[in-house]
């Protein structure tokens, strides 16, 4: 009996050592729509002018780069705040006197697995993304991997916060996943 409480205290010690155990919970995605980031790819259509529209990726300074209207900030808005943007600039400029401008998200961030995953990588963000889907895609766990949670590193109002999460955790682009080992 006191070797078998022994064996059990000793397990509970090292389960007390496990990667990621102290890691506080990764706090929610702010709820609302989807905010543009950097590295996106966005499509920009206006109504009109062929010359106003076509792919445009938002750059390292959160701008993109327009024919005829310049450099538009684009980071943190939504698509519609963006189009909205855009279609001020179009007649503040004289461009068009009634611009119809839509913004679609094209291409995400990627979200990036490292870890106890076979392939780790950057892979491509798709909408309701989870944990796991991410692992799926780099290959699945290792042998050595915790499968039940992983720690997630994300800038949240531009500060980097890392948090343990649950194999079903929504992710965002930009993540970087880490599926942590285990050691027994």
């Amino acid at each position: 009996m006191r070797g078998l409480l022994g064996v059990v205290l000793c397990c509970l010690l090292l389960a007390g050592c496990a990667p990621g155990w102290n890691l506080p919970p990764l706090p929610p995605a702010p709820p609302g729509p989807y905010r543009i980031g950097v590295d996106e790819q966005l499509r920009i259509i206006t109504f009109g002018d062929d010359r106003l529209t076509g792919a445009f990726k938002v750059s390292d300074e959160g701008t993109i780069a327009m024919p005829l209207i310049g450099i538009i900030d684009a980071q943190g808005l939504t698509t519609t705040q963006l189009a909205d943007r855009i279609a001020q600039r179009i007649k503040d400029r004289n461009v068009l006197l009634n611009p119809s401008v839509s913004v679609q998200i094209e291409g995400y961030r990627p979200v990036f697995v490292l870890g106890e995953v076979a392939k780790p990588a950057q892979y491509p963000y798709q909408p309701g993304m989870t944990v796991l889907m991410a692992v799926t895609l780099a290959g699945g766990f290792t042998y050595r991997a915790q499968e039940d949670h992983a720690s997630i590193l994300r800038v949240i109002d531009g500060h980097p916060v890392e948090g343990r999460v649950d194999r079903g955790t929504k992710v965002e682009p930009g993540d970087v996943i880490n599926i942590l080992p285990r050691y027994f």
